[in-house]
């Protein structure tokens, strides 16, 4: 039959955040990790067996062009296995600068599927992301109060997503506004077509509701490409039929060593960190000015990691203040500093696995991708959820071991997010 819903995630937790929201409404989901090769059997085969294809990227912050170029090709892998509609998400934070990656990636999405309109909403109401007259709401704040104008790379000062996906777009950027929401679906595709006749090629849509993420999902299923954060995905499975399912999200049972790996450094997962010291477990800090001085941090991790696994979980971290954060960007250039914890934190995840850790929480996009590099790991089975947008998963390593891991954005979950993920896996287990 082929796959109902075939998407494309600019980065690997976000991936994950998506696949959550579909299989809780009854959908089965593959998530694949880059853009499988034409032959690649295994993939193929996985795809068939599933009603969405989630393809997660390492796309969000590389230069424009380069994320455009590794989105069409996700995108022909999608069309190639049948994919009815396409879904392009970012983050819920709408994370891009004046260049892209959002509207570059977009408008060439609609340019090879042969369609001149789009809607765009980063809403997800459960995780406090709302959508009002076009202006993105993190909590009770707009966008450029929030945690994000500081965001080492995808600094976000401009709360207004007409504006902000205006500055990106080569098309004009329009707004359907919360009334017309509300008024529901017929209204929205009637707003649709009065936007598309203007000449409007995207619609920044409101929403500040699961009911209203729910109304522009049936509206929107007449699109060819709809792109949005993970939210919307509430709203689309039921135009396929499909309805919650908890046996969608079993997994096998978890054994092995607990660890965390922590790169992000946003204000939510900064939080998590500091609840985790104050619990007295142990954590390893990984100095990224010492990295660059020539020190094997990873090696030295890890042999903390290793006198403390069995009182685990373990925490590798490299989470810092914003002011940190600019200290060691100045010094080292924030290219080259995120790329010198990204490797540090890769290497130190590959040896904790080896050591045998088979429980293991990622925090961050970057770094979350690339773990997931590192590990070797093409494919994701999505289970259970333990706060909104960030489930368990389980994959197949090259031994053909089991690792539960999860991918967290670094702006989800609470602050005892850590200790809750394990006890979501015990209370599976029991």
């Amino acid at each position: 039959m082929g796959i109902r819903l075939g998407c494309i995630a600019d980065d690997f937790t976000g991936a994950t955040d998506l696949a959550n929201n579909l299989v809780r409404a009854g959908m089965r989901v593959v998530q694949l990790i880059d853009v499988p090769a034409h032959d690649d059997r295994q993939a193929v085969e996985q795809a068939a067996d599933a009603d969405a294809v989630v393809i997660a990227l390492k796309s969000r912050t590389v230069p424009a062009a380069e994320a455009v170029e590794v989105s069409l090709r996700a995108l022909a892998w999608l069309r190639s296995m049948g994919a009815e509609q396409i879904y392009f998400k970012y983050c819920s934070t709408f994370d891009s600068t004046p260049a892209g990656n959002i509207g570059p990636v977009a408008e060439a999405l609609m340019d090879a599927l042969g369609t001149d309109f789009t809607i765009a909403t980063p809403a997800f109401p459960d995780n406090g992301r709302t959508v009002f007259k076009g202006h993105l709401f993190v909590g009770d704040v707009l966008l450029s109060e929030s945690g994000m104008r500081h965001h080492p790379l995808t600094p976000m000062t401009d709360s207004d997503l007409v504006s902000v996906l205006g500055a990106q777009s080569k098309r004009p950027v329009g707004l359907i506004d919360h009334r017309v929401v509300a008024a529901g679906a017929d209204a929205i595709r009637a707003r649709i077509d009065e936007l598309r006749a203007q000449g409007f090629g995207t619609a920044v849509a409101d929403a500040v509701s699961n009911d209203d993420l729910v109304r522009l999902g049936d509206a929107v299923s007449g699109l060819p490409l709809v792109t949005a954060g993970s939210g919307l995905a509430i709203g689309l499975p039921a135009n396929w039929g499909f309805e919650p399912s908890p046996a969608a999200a079993r997994l096998p049972s978890p054994a092995g060593h607990r660890a965390v790996v922590s790169g992000s450094v946003s204000v939510a997962t900064n939080g998590q960190v500091r609840e985790f010291l104050r619990s007295g477990r142990p954590a390893f800090s990984v100095d990224p000015l010492r990295i660059a001085d020539g020190t094997d941090v990873a090696a030295e991790a890890l042999a903390f990691a290793e006198a403390h696994l069995d009182d685990g979980p373990v925490l590798v971290y490299s989470t810092e203040s914003s002011d940190t954060v600019r200290t060691v960007q100045g010094r080292l250039g924030a290219a080259e500093a995120g790329e010198l914890v990204e490797r540090t934190l890769a290497r130190v995840a590959r040896g904790l696995v080896a050591r045998g850790v088979r429980q293991l929480v990622v925090a961050g996009g970057e770094t979350s991708g690339a773990v997931v590099q590192a590990l070797g790991i093409t494919g994701l089975r999505i289970g259970p959820q333990i706060d909104p947008g960030v489930p368990w998963c389980a994959a197949v390593l090259p031994d053909g071991e089991t690792l539960h891991i999860t991918l967290k954005s670094g702006n989800f979950g609470g602050p005892d997010f850590f200790a809750t993920s394990f006890a979501l896996l015990d209370e599976e287990t029991a």
